[in-house]
């Protein structure tokens, strides 16, 4: 994709862009042209090439934990001091545990509600007080179809993704009149770092149960946000938008 030099570029903030949906959502706003900032735990091949990129003039990275939820805020900070704006937020990062409820850990608990959703909550807020400046701004949470159907073993990981699409139904409400849009996006089983914990029969029955005969692809969500964030969809707040093949239909 060219790099469109023809609007002014877009600061956006993303977090958890090192690996999986996230480097191909770093990776497409920066072919979009705009400016992207993203923090995760750590770095990456993919980190480190952009860095030393011809992209390096637009993009950031900071190595902070999501939880560590000072530091982020401190971030995002800074980037409005730098940039003087922040025009959208992908809030992406996340962490799948599976286990029956009543032999989970107590702390992996603790860190899928923390990072999942009070992680996610905590980086809007950090954002939105910028946005609000401007009257202008989108976020997108990145939640899942496990928060809209039942999966055994995925209780708590459903919860926070469930409660991030209740969040984004919410702070639309909250936002809208002051020109900020706020949007889910779902992703079914894509074919990221992920997946690959899946073993061949669970894989295979995702793909017979999938109508699209297949698992998504990063590149089938990624649309999907740079649509949400784009001018064309300034009218869409509130939504939950499903990409899973028709796996839930």
């Amino acid at each position: 994709m060219n790099v469109t030099q023809s609007k002014k570029p877009r600061v956006v903030v993303v977090s958890g862009g090192s690996r999986g949906l996230g480097k191909a959502i770093v990776a497409e706003l920066l072919a979009e042209g705009d400016i992207v900032y993203t923090f995760s735990r750590s770095q990456t091949e993919f980190v480190t090439s952009l860095m030393a990129g011809p992209e390096s003039q637009r993009f950031s990275w900071r190595a902070i934990d999501g939880t560590d939820f000072e530091s982020v805020e401190h971030y995002v900070n800074e980037i409005f001091e730098r940039e003087g704006r922040i025009d959208a937020l992908v809030n992406n990062a996340g962490i799948a545990i599976d286990g029956v409820l009543t032999l989970m850990r107590t702390e992996d608990i603790s860190s899928l509600l923390g990072l999942n959703l009070e992680g996610a909550i905590r980086l809007a807020r950090s954002c939105a007080k910028f946005m609000l400046q401007a009257r202008a701004g989108s976020i997108i949470n990145i939640s899942s179809i496990i928060g809209i159907r039942g999966y055994s073993g995925l209780s708590v990981y459903s919860a926070t993704k469930a409660g991030l699409d209740g969040f984004t139904r919410g702070l639309a409400r909250e936002l809208g009149g002051r020109g900020i849009r706020v949007n889910s996006v779902a992703p079914g089983y894509l074919e990221t770092d992920m997946s690959e914990k899946l073993n061949p029969d669970q894989r295979d029955q995702i793909i017979r149960r999938t109508p699209m005969g297949r698992l998504g692809k990063s590149a089938d969500v990624t649309g999907a946000i740079k649509f949400l964030i784009s001018d064309e969809a300034r009218f869409i707040t509130g939504q939950t938008v499903v990409i899973d093949g028709g796996i839930t239909c």
